[in-house]
């Protein structure tokens, strides 16, 4: 019989233990790698799923919780623990490894037992990420996750510039995370210990709060990413494999925004507060901005990846609301972009995998040669731009409401991004999917295939039953956001 108590423990260790077996696997028997990274991955999800099952909704505290002596001479212990904001993060991530791994199921050829050996390292330091309630061991698992990622991109790219992309990333991401460091050692200083739990009971001056919350901020808005420091996005996407840009719009990026929930809110309130003003106006400047860069780009990824910032921004939006509303459409934005982003990415990758190429010229009338292509196309494009009985409308408009009790010019400029959002994602979708088929470009008309439908089915239904029965992730949710508010005001 399973122990629950433990359950998140083996959630996180299956993947350490799974990069194990892989080694003695000979590189030879490709197709033995992939069937056992795939049932592992998938055994991680039903896990997880488990672990929800058993999560009790009216509980503010974290669950689950594990506790090990790591350095008793520094006061340093690794503690596992979830609530009802990391729960859907952990979920969201080991759905997502299995899909990745079944959409580079034929288009990975070479190094294959690296690059499932990365992918599973990927799974291990993200739920951890998720999980650790402890300053510096989430630190170190937080920048950890640069390593699998830039080999991902360097190694298994797909263009000649996919090396220079992979150090843009590295770079623009690790720049910022040196001044979080020394603010962590400044805290244990302080404080005497890095455990979470304690820091929240912990009450730092106004000023120390402000050049703390600052230097988190300088890590966190990198992730996210907020401008000026967004252009490593566009071009890690566009160098990375489908599957790359899959766990990167779909889980990577929420570590930015994950970042600022549990940590920047709750143990700087008052630095939250007084820096608002700054993050309303780089987020709706990033908004407006990369919505119209969309507009102007040739390239079908490099497309999604501006649209990626615009919402991830929104999401910074509902988050520095400061209220329940705004904080729980976050949340829920944040899981629907998850599902929407990577669908899309994986559209993407449908096309590139029979015409080699993503320049959006090229392309043109595929409804009458890949009708269901065309279909779960034209369903994703409606979840992108919040179309009712989508995650997206009621992520968005829960970010929009909560916005709106705080700063009603920022809520109005916000929703101009939902506004050129639907211009750009409807003008792609009629350039790719209507039209003229052009034939002298296009040579093999093949529809989603069997393997490929059931990557999307799941994402699909996530969307679906987000955005029809919302209470359904809401009720896990609410009582931590819930938690997290009254800290922030008492």
């Amino acid at each position: 019989m399973l122990n629950t108590e433990h359950l998140l423990v083996y959630i996180l260790l299956l993947p350490f233990f799974g990069i194990l077996i892989l080694f003695f696997i000979p590189e030879s028997k490709q197709k033995l790698l992939k069937l056992f990274t795939l049932n592992l991955s998938c055994l991680l999800f039903t896990l997880s799923l488990i672990l929800w099952g058993f999560f009790q909704k009216s509980v503010t505290t974290f669950q689950f919780v594990t506790k090990i002596s790591w350095l008793p001479l520094m006061n340093l212990s690794i503690t596992l623990g979830i609530d009802g904001i990391s729960l859907f993060f952990i979920l969201l991530t080991t759905l997502l490894i299995p899909l990745c791994l079944l959409t580079s199921w034929n288009s990975i050829n070479f190094n294959l037992k690296e690059f499932l050996i990365a992918f599973l390292f990927l799974d291990f330091l993200l739920i951890g990420t998720f999980c650790i309630l402890d300053l510096l061991l989430f630190y170190i698992l937080f920048e950890s996750v640069l390593i699998p990622m830039f080999l991902i991109v360097g190694i298994w790219g797909s263009r000649e510039r996919k090396v220079l992309a992979s150090y843009y990333f590295f770079l623009y991401t690790l720049l910022g995370s040196v001044t979080m460091l020394l603010s962590i050692m400044y805290i244990y200083y302080q404080v005497g210990t890095t455990e979470y739990e304690v820091l929240l009971t912990f009450f730092f001056s106004k000023l120390e709060q402000k050049f703390l919350w600052f230097t988190f901020f300088l890590t966190f808005a990198s992730k996210v990413p907020m401008l000026p420091v967004h252009l490593w996005l566009p071009e890690a996407h566009v160098e990375a494999p489908t599957s790359g840009s899959v766990i990167l719009a779909g889980v990577l990026l929420k570590l930015g925004t994950y970042g600022f929930i549990r940590f920047s809110l709750p143990l700087f309130p008052q630095a939250s507060f007084f820096f608002a003003p700054l993050v309303y106006t780089i987020a709706t400047i990033g908004i407006i901005y990369t919505s119209f860069t969309a507009i102007r780009q040739t390239d079908f990824k490099r497309i999604v990846a501006y649209t990626s910032i615009a919402h991830m921004n929104l999401v910074i939006l509902g988050i520095f609301s400061f209220n329940v509303i705004g904080l729980e459409g976050a949340v829920i934005q944040s899981l629907s972009h998850g599902f929407v982003a990577s669908a899309l990415f994986l559209i993407i990758g449908v096309v590139y995998d029979r015409y080699r190429t993503r320049l959006v010229k090229y392309y043109g009338g595929l409804a009458s040669i890949m009708p269901l292509y065309a279909t779960i196309f034209l369903f994703f494009t409606m979840a992108n731009i919040s179309f009712p009985g989508t995650s997206s409308f009621v992520g968005e408009f829960l970010i929009l409401v909560g916005s709106f009790k705080v700063n009603t010019t920022v809520t109005f400029l916000g929703a101009t991004g939902v506004i050129i959002g639907g211009a750009y994602s409807l003008w792609l979708l009629n350039r790719i999917v209507f039209g003229n088929l052009k034939t002298q470009y296009l040579h093999q008309f093949l529809d989603i295939n069997l393997r490929e439908f059931l990557v999307f089915l799941p994402l699909i239904l996530g969307t679906l039953v987000v955005g029809v029965y919302p209470e359904i992730f809401g009720s896990s949710i609410h009582a931590s956001v819930n938690n997290l508010v009254e800290i922030l005001y008492f």
